[in-house]
């Protein structure tokens, strides 16, 4: 759990790194000064800045003073990270700053984040189609020309006293690996062979600690209650694999799952909007549906505790396979999350400057604020909520 925890965190950091370099590439390409890019959030640790073509440390006595120069800094809040651009009210008009730039230039940078988070999840999931993608969502894409499933070994569950599989000895935890020399990938191929072969003597290829055996087992006649006399399931996660399409999977993946983001969110707007509009009816039985779709929202909603002390620790202990796909879809809800309209957000943010520009009105440095920070106070409330059903869904 403490590695997942570990894990989780570091990936975290860096996903949102990734989002706030692609704003700061966007400015520098547009020529909008970055004062400060931060790993982690203030307060600072350490700062370094560039004098005379080298980085060397800024002082502490200087952090207060405004530099001409990019300030890289190490913040002693571990997740996450910052790209402080220089004038970033839309009212801005010297030269250099945010404000300042065309609105294409806006556009470009605050996309930019969201865009670099897609583009992670793309690679992330392009790299797992070679390596071994796994099935996580409905009708998953899969090119059906360049597709092939990994050998799923069957793992024997219980062994049935006297059944023609005791006999044989085979035991509990054993994998079947193949029958009569044709490889199994699924418990019904192998059922489905036993049924094809009732009565007759049949070699089976298990592995077991490791080590290869092969059995030779007389199954019972057709009208036994069983012909072999055991349980089956498969031991391992299916796997599916790709090579020159491998980035049309990834890509399509990418899409699919931002897709699933965005059709969760609605569902969860859907959830609370009729669950609260229900709790104003005189039927108990119409409330309380209400007070049950009310609940399924808090059930589909996590945060960074959920997600550092579930989430990764679970993934972390399923394998680096799924580890990464985790880490794509986190990617994924980022850039989802990110491309709303809530002012506090990139998407929003545009919003709000767009709709200026059509009104054909200036966005002022106090209206800006306004609407951003009361925006920001309501984000912020809703993660407080949020890390409270977390804590209380850590400890439950």
């Amino acid at each position: 759990m403490i590695l997942g925890i570990i894990i989780g965190l570091i990936v975290l950091t860096l996903l949102v790194l990734v989002h706030e370099w692609g704003h700061f590439i966007a400015a520098k390409k547009n020529g909008v000064k970055v004062n400060e890019f931060g790993i982690g959030f203030p307060p600072r640790a350490i700062g370094w800045i560039k004098k005379d073509g080298k980085w060397v440390r800024l002082k502490k006595s200087e952090w207060d003073k405004p530099q001409k120069s990019l300030i890289l800094s190490i913040n002693w809040l571990p997740i996450g990270g910052f790209c402080a651009m220089d004038g970033e009210s839309d009212a801005d008009v010297r030269k250099g700053t945010f404000g300042a730039a065309t609105f294409w230039q806006k556009t470009k940078i605050l996309f930019a984040g969201v865009t670099m988070n897609w583009l992670v999840a793309f690679i992330i999931l392009t790299i797992l189609a070679v390596t071994g993608m796994p099935e996580f969502i409905d009708n998953q894409f899969f090119l059906a020309g360049d597709n092939r499933t990994n050998p799923q070994p069957i793992l024997v569950g219980e062994v049935l006293d006297g059944s023609p599989a005791h006999q044989a000895g085979l035991i509990a935890g054993d994998k079947i690996i193949a029958i009569a020399d044709r490889p199994v990938d699924s418990a019904r191929a192998v059922a489905e062979y036993n049924q094809a072969h009732p009565g007759e003597t049949v070699t089976y290829e298990i592995s077991r600690n490791d080590e290869l055996k092969i059995v030779s087992v007389t199954l019972n006649p057709a009208d036994a209650p069983y012909l072999l006399g055991i349980t089956m399931s498969e031991s391992s996660q299916v796997l599916h694999y790709a090579t020159w399409s491998a980035p049309i999977v990834g890509a399509v993946t990418t899409v699919q799952l931002t897709g699933e983001t965005f059709r969760g969110l609605m569902q969860m707007i859907w959830n609370l909007g009729s669950g609260l509009a229900r709790q104003f009816s005189p039927d108990d039985s119409t409330r309380q549906s209400g007070r049950e779709d009310i609940g399924k929202v808090g059930d589909s909603i996590s945060g960074p505790v959920a997600i550092v002390g579930i989430f990764f620790p679970n993934f972390t202990a399923a394998g680096p396979t799924n580890l990464a796909f985790l880490a794509a879809v986190i990617s994924i809800s980022l850039a989802c999350m990110n491309v709303l309209p809530i002012p506090a957000l990139d998407g929003g943010r545009w919003l709000l400057i767009a709709i200026y520009r059509l009104r054909k009105k200036k966005l002022t440095t106090e209206i800006e604020a306004n609407i951003v920070s009361r925006a920001f106070v309501i984000l912020i409330a809703l993660i407080v909520l949020i890390t409270i059903l977390d804590i209380a869904r850590f400890f439950k």
